[in-house]
């Protein structure tokens, strides 16, 4: 059988699993970003660890590793490049659905075209490519984020997404519920995340700390997003 299939690249393929079922479920319909983004943060918690749990393997073959290294960019960009943008898609048309059925049509939202919208979807799958595929010839075993240099980070990862989108997606819906929608400012961060992904600048790597306390965060807005989802809307 082609390919590697032992428990050091489970999570990989679980990421993997988790943004494609995240990406036909938030484009379904009238569109459900909110469900989306549980499954953007299912992602980040994957890649949080797949990486361990394939160092744990200590007679890991150059080809095991190497397939690792492509298999988790390719997983990352369906999960953090494509993901991304079809939940904005899907924020796209559940507001324009909202607001077509809404009492008060005249509300203003998503003022911009969808060729535009469409255009930035793109330009930020992209620069995730182009981002992921760079790292990949410049470093072996770094999940494709690094120069040789185990402190820093250069540029913003991918994975980031999977806190940045979910964290306004709640904070948009929080300020719903001041008859004040932000959705359109969702395309505009992915203007400002994809121009980080290709800059060179250094980000010093978070400790083992900093990543569980991300870890916990992530858990909190996930749970907050299903308990949105199960009694409110």
């Amino acid at each position: 059988m082609l390919g590697i299939w032992d428990y050091t690249v489970v999570l990989t393929y679980c990421s993997l699993l988790s943004a494609v079922t995240g990406i036909l479920v938030s484009l379904s319909g009238h569109g459900h970003p909110y469900i989306g983004v549980m499954f953007l943060l299912l992602c980040g918690l994957c890649d949080t660890f797949d990486g361990r749990v394939a160092r744990s393997k200590k007679n890991r073959t150059k080809k095991e590793k190497d397939f690792g290294v492509q298999i988790d960019s390719l997983s990352d960009l369906v999960a953090f490049g494509v993901l991304p943008v079809c939940v904005g898609m899907a924020l796209y048309k559940r507001t324009v659905f909202e607001v077509t059925m809404s009492a008060t049509p005249d509300t203003v939202v998503f003022s911009i075209p969808v060729a535009v919208l469409i255009a930035i979807s793109a330009v930020f799958v992209l620069a995730a490519l182009v981002r992921l595929a760079y790292f990949n010839i410049t470093v072996e075993e770094t999940q494709g984020e690094g120069l040789g240099d185990k402190k820093h980070y250069y540029g913003l990862p991918v994975t980031t997404t999977a806190l940045i989108f979910p964290t306004f997606m709640l904070l948009r819906y929080t300020l719903l519920l001041c008859d004040f929608d932000i959705g359109f400012l969702y395309y505009i961060i992915l203007i400002i995340v994809a121009i980080l992904f290709v800059m060179k600048f250094k980000i010093k790597k978070p400790g083992t700390l900093m990543i569980y306390f991300m870890v916990f965060i992530g858990a909190i807005e996930f749970f907050a997003v299903v308990l949105l989802k199960i009694f409110v809307r």
